[in-house]
């Protein structure tokens, strides 16, 4: 049995690293918590239980089983109700040269809550390809993997600097569509699509950059009908990819 009650034991130090995104970027893993990830195809590098919690683990992934004393695993979970069981997984293999017809574009959105909801709204409405510009939440994050609710495994992410978003997706032959309020805004129901687009969501605070709306194709508004200013990326982002897979 791979059991650690140290805070000096190598291989704790190395899943604590794995907290901090320049070491995931390093390594190329990231932690996931809770019992649901065993529902999921993708087999983890290993599994760290929580000492006294009885999991169900099958027999091929017991050898990758360390457990943690209780005190060592409240260091390492991000959750205040642990489950008891944090998994460590291999980053996704994602590509540019392979992103489909309907991607999402997300310009610094900065939330990883909002970041990992986003990432689940794409994947139920069908679509696989995410493109961040520089500045975004980092998608591993802990909080990310949690709201994406394992539709991370389904995803092909990628980032791409600022000056350089644009560009690709012209040359790639993508219309851009970006969530914005400009004089020549349309409602989002009557915006219009091509064979190739890119839905462009923008920052929290700030909304899309400058630069991008300038370059977008067509600029698109979700209408409120109360007293609310804006309405949270998340919520505007479900709402324009559902209306983009009704109409295609």
């Amino acid at each position: 049995m791979n059991y650690i009650s140290s805070k000096e034991n190598s291989f704790y130090k190395f899943l604590k690293k794995l907290k901090q995104k320049k070491y995931r970027e390093k390594e190329g893993l990231f932690l996931a918590e809770g019992v649901k990830f065993l529902d999921f195809k993708r087999e983890p590098e290993y599994l760290i239980v929580e000492e006294g919690k009885e999991i169900n683990i099958s027999d091929n992934l017991i050898y990758k089983k360390y457990i943690l004393n209780k005190n060592l695993f409240k260091k390492l979970s991000s959750q205040e109700n642990s489950q008891g069981l944090i998994l460590v997984y291999k980053y996704n293999e994602s590509s540019l040269e392979k992103i489909g017809d309907n991607i999402v574009v997300l310009d610094k959105v900065q939330d990883p809550g909002n970041l990992g909801t986003i990432i689940r709204i794409t994947d139920a409405v069908g679509f696989k390809d995410i493109i961040l510009t520089k500045g975004s939440a980092d998608v591993y994050n802990e909080k990310t993997i949690r709201s994406s609710m394992g539709s991370i495994f389904n995803m092909n992410i990628n980032y791409l600097p600022e000056d350089e978003l644009m560009s690709f997706l012209k040359e790639r032959g993508y219309k851009t569509i970006v969530t914005a309020l400009e004089d020549d805004t349309v409602d989002y129901s009557e915006m219009g699509l091509s064979h190739k687009n890119a839905i462009i969501f923008g920052n929290e605070g700030n909304g899309v950059g400058t630069n991008i709306i300038q370059k977008s194709d067509e600029s698109i508004k979700i209408p409120i009908y109360g007293d609310a200013e804006s309405l949270n990326v998340a919520v505007a982002a479900g709402i324009v990819l559902y209306k983009i897979r009704e109409k295609i």
